[in-house]
């Protein structure tokens, strides 16, 4: 009997957590009687290997190659890290799903000889501590001055790998992807960030399903795992996002809540650099109407 299926073909990097998403995805897709196939695609940012995230050029560093095939009509949908997609949306392309979303928060992986559990993040004095986002490092030079950030890159495995090898003392990663790829660690030091003292990147722990806004039919196929409620969140962190013209190299965190009375709170961190002279804002309202404006401007007026 012929498969009456609806088919999708999806479109994603190639790293183990990249694939992890994808396979989840594919896993909605098909409780939801929907049949589909994943095409790998290598980013700008998969293939340079060897400059941080704040020294590439431009933004969507691992998304324009997907939007590019997506464009093309080589697949009919992609699935992106949302904290790596550029605010603007690409003429012809739209976000119209949103995943659940884990954990948001940064979290600290020491090597076990370099704790000090005296010290603030548990890190001895002088650590080398790898990461290549310029929020995370301009945060963590901002709460430990003493610290020598390091860029790294890789994909996660690469980067514990590399913790472990004695490059870094320690290094900064997103809970959400260890979580999702179950990563064995426990001859590591884990120390979890709260994200209301160390702020993610807006949207983090978040996946974006994009696909073409003529595709109707995906559209609304695609409708049926969407996450309002994680929208009207990320909708806040992205409006700020927006305003300060950036992508995921601009130091800003931006990370908003909702109570369990319906009030929401956010909390901002911006920097003009990585040097740690950043400023940390909050902000309570019962709306979200005009919330990432009102964020937006407590962040200026700290910065004067």
């Amino acid at each position: 009997m012929e498969n009456t299926k609806p088919f999708i073909k999806i479109g994603s990097r190639g790293s183990k957590l990249a694939l992890w998403q994808a396979h989840y995805l594919q896993g909605l897709l098909n409780n939801n009687g929907i049949n589909s196939a994943i095409t790998i695609i290598k980013t700008q940012g998969d293939k340079i290997q060897h400059l941080g995230f704040d020294k590439l050029e431009g933004k969507g560093f691992f998304t324009k190659e997907l939007e590019d095939a997506l464009s093309a009509g080589e697949i009919d949908m992609a699935v992106h890290s949302m904290k790596d997609m550029p605010t603007d949306s690409r003429a012809g392309l739209c976000l119209t799903a949103l995943s659940y979303r884990d954990d948001p928060a940064d979290t600290l992986l020491v090597k076990k000889e370099k704790v000090d559990m005296t010290a603030d993040f548990r890190l001895v004095k002088g650590a080398i501590v790898g990461s290549s986002s310029a929020r995370r490092k301009s945060q963590m030079l901002c709460l430990r001055p003493d610290v020598n950030m390091k860029d790294i890159r890789g994909n996660v495995p690469t980067r514990v790998e590399k913790l472990r090898n004695g490059d870094y003392d320690a290094i900064l990663l997103a809970q959400a992807g260890l979580n999702r790829l179950g990563l064995e660690l426990d001859d590591l030091e884990v120390i979890r960030l709260h994200p209301r003292e160390f702020v993610p990147a807006p949207a983090q722990a978040v996946l974006a399903y994009q696909c073409r806004v003529d595709n109707i039919r995906i559209r609304k196929l695609l409708k049926k795992i969407h996450n309002p409620d994680v929208a009207e969140l990320t909708n806040v962190e992205r409006k700020v996002l927006n305003m300060m013209d950036g992508g995921c190299h601009l130091p800003l965190g931006v990370y908003c809540r909702k109570d369990e009375m319906g009030f929401y709170h956010a909390e901002a961190y911006y920097s003009t650099n990585e040097d740690g002279n950043g400023k940390k804002v909050s902000l309570s309202l019962s709306t979200t109407n005009g919330m990432a404006q009102k964020i937006y401007n407590k962040l200026m007026a700290a910065e004067e």
